[in-house]
């Protein structure tokens, strides 16, 4: 099968509802799409441009409606609502299933649970988890950190000394999410990343080994995920390379999974502190969010010295 899925059985475990109808084989059916059917038109006979492979949710207007459709009817959209490619139904607010509903699944072997929730609490928290588990996801090469708030992936070359310098923001407060490897996922127009599970906590120093970093600078060193808010390129120092010294120039921009991310590039050589050199560029971003972009004054504060040297030029001049 093509694409990310989860199954009903991971889907039923993991929110616990009352399983009212199916086996165990009724539970392998699959969850491809993160959105909800609330089945107004399929109730009222109408199944063209049926919003199929969607999970099926009954609430208290469902429920009431199906109360006043005769059997017949009845019948005929649940067996539509129960069809091959429908993963399963829920139903809210602790309703009890319609009789006919359930005969219907018990024929076809398929799942319909129950739970107390309201129905839109329902329908955002599947929403969310789906969101998450059928995200789009790639791997990156890289350091994911908590720097003052601001998901910050560290990129470089192998041996740059990514982790050291990971190592260096952890003991200056900062919290880990990833090292090395960062999974990445586009939920919504975020892109989210964490640490594979078999790494989670831990960071590799050449020379040393791996460490574990919760154990070493306490839990609250390490955190599960973050939002990748800003790229940080580490490359080597080039003497006959023109940086920007500014920040006057067109902010750069790296693309994760169709989501473009502001990237920053920092020459690394020996003797600067880059701990310090990292802080510093996610607080003017952190700035520069929130309207104080240190380039921007600097480069009024030239011309506004342009402009007054101007008008003493032309002051003299005329005298």
């Amino acid at each position: 099968m093509e694409g990310k899925f989860v199954t009903v059985k991971e889907f039923a475990g993991y929110f616990q509802f009352e399983q009212l109808t199916g086996d165990e084989e009724s539970l392998k059916r699959v969850i491809e799409l993160t959105d909800t059917n609330r089945p107004g038109l399929e109730l009222a006979g109408f199944f063209d441009y049926s919003q199929a492979k969607r999970l099926v949710i009954l609430g208290d207007k469902e429920i009431a409606y199906i109360a006043s459709m005769s059997e017949e009817a009845q019948k005929c959209s649940f067996d539509f609502l129960t069809r091959s490619d429908t993963p399963a139904i829920v139903i809210t607010r602790g309703h009890e299933c319609p009789h006919i509903l359930r005969e219907c699944a018990v024929e076809k072997n398929f799942p319909v649970f129950r739970c107390e929730e309201k129905t839109n609490h329902t329908i955002v928290n599947i929403i969310s988890w789906l969101d998450e588990k059928l995200a789009r996801s790639v791997s990156v090469h890289g350091e994911l950190l908590m720097i003052y708030g601001i998901g910050v992936l560290i990129c470089g070359e192998s041996g740059m000394g990514k982790s050291e310098i990971a190592l260096e923001l952890i003991r200056r407060g900062h919290q880990l999410i990833a090292d090395d490897r960062v999974d990445c996922s586009r939920i919504h127009n975020r892109i989210v990343g964490k640490s594979p599970q078999l790494l989670e906590g831990m960071l590799e120093l050449r020379g040393v080994g791996v460490i574990n970093i919760s154990r070493m600078y306490g839990v609250g060193a390490v955190g599960r995920k973050a939002n990748i808010d800003i790229q940080i390129n580490l490359e080597p120092f080039d003497p006959r390379a023109n940086y920007d010294r500014v920040g006057i120039e067109e902010k750069q921009c790296v693309n994760i999974l169709d989501v473009a991310i502001p990237k920053i590039t920092i020459p690394v050589r020996e003797g600067r502190s880059m701990g310090v050199i990292i802080e510093s560029a996610v607080t003017n971003y952190l700035l520069a969010k929130n309207g104080l972009d240190s380039a921007k004054e600097f480069e009024k504060r030239v011309l506004e010295f342009i402009e007054k040297n101007k008008e003493e030029a032309d002051g003299t001049v005329s005298n």
